[in-house]
């Protein structure tokens, strides 16, 4: 087996991905404890993987703290991210598959498809931006455009914007919004909140629903810039996502 080979396998392409999911999130290193609970897996495994992605020369140990990906593993990740979003984007609009179970399929599919194919699929869709749950899709230089957004639970009253995009991981939660219409690129406005941490309720159109608890953390949006300045100080976004 190549080098190059090597540092296709479906493993080290997860701990690529995940690593940079959790190092995005914040720009700080990325912890064993961090990861182990992003994947689902004891910190003792997690541990001997860094050990080999280190050897690979994939990411380095910032003492105390973490690790980060080194541009050839931030590569690998990018690359994986492109796979899994255009795969998501062509079982949707391609062959109709409800947004709540391309997730799942593209984690199989990432792994195996070739870059013809990868282009083949996205030439096929007009080499689409975003994929179905609003997450962008990375170019085929491996540039990935994050636009700053803040999580629905952090709304008052009054504000109005955009919903962008919506974590993929909980299917329940996707066919929940699917269920009432509601799906990145509507507009919305928050008519009221409950206090001690109850829901928004927000207009999506002329429909009102109840969002709170872990929807509304998964829920990011952009806001009107109108809306922003009338509130104050601007407000702090991060950008964020599943694949």
């Amino acid at each position: 087996m190549s080098s190059k080979e090597l540092l296709r396998t479906p493993a080290i392409e997860d701990y690529s991905k995940a690593i940079f999911s959790l190092e995005s999130r914040n720009d700080e290193p990325v912890s064993t404890n961090a990861l182990a609970e992003r994947l689902g897996i004891t910190p003792g495994s997690v541990s001997s993987m860094l050990k080999r992605l280190d050897e690979l020369g994939l990411i380095t140990h910032v003492p105390y703290r973490g690790v980060r990906l080194t541009p050839d593993g931030r590569r690998i990740a990018l690359e994986v991210i492109r796979h899994h979003r255009l795969l998501e984007s062509y079982l949707a609009e391609a062959l109709g598959m409800p947004w709540d179970r391309v997730h799942a399929e593209a984690e199989v599919l990432e792994h195996v498809i070739s870059e013809d194919l990868e282009e083949l699929i996205a030439a096929k869709l007009g080499h689409p931006t975003v994929d179905p749950h609003g997450d962008p899709i990375p170019t085929a230089a491996l540039e990935l455009e994050e636009r700053v957004t803040e999580r629905m639970e952090g709304l008052q009253p009054g504000d109005q914007g955009l919903f962008v995009r919506v974590s993929d991981s909980d299917p329940e939660m996707l066919r929940y919004l699917a269920e009432r219409g509601i799906a990145p690129g509507e507009r919305f406005t928050v008519r009221d909140r409950q206090p001690f941490g109850g829901p928004l309720f927000v207009l999506f159109g002329e429909s009102e629903h109840a969002i709170g608890g872990e929807l509304a953390g998964a829920m990011r949006v952009e806001l009107d810039v109108a809306a922003v300045a009338s509130a104050g100080a601007p407000r702090e976004g991060d950008a964020d996502g599943d694949a």
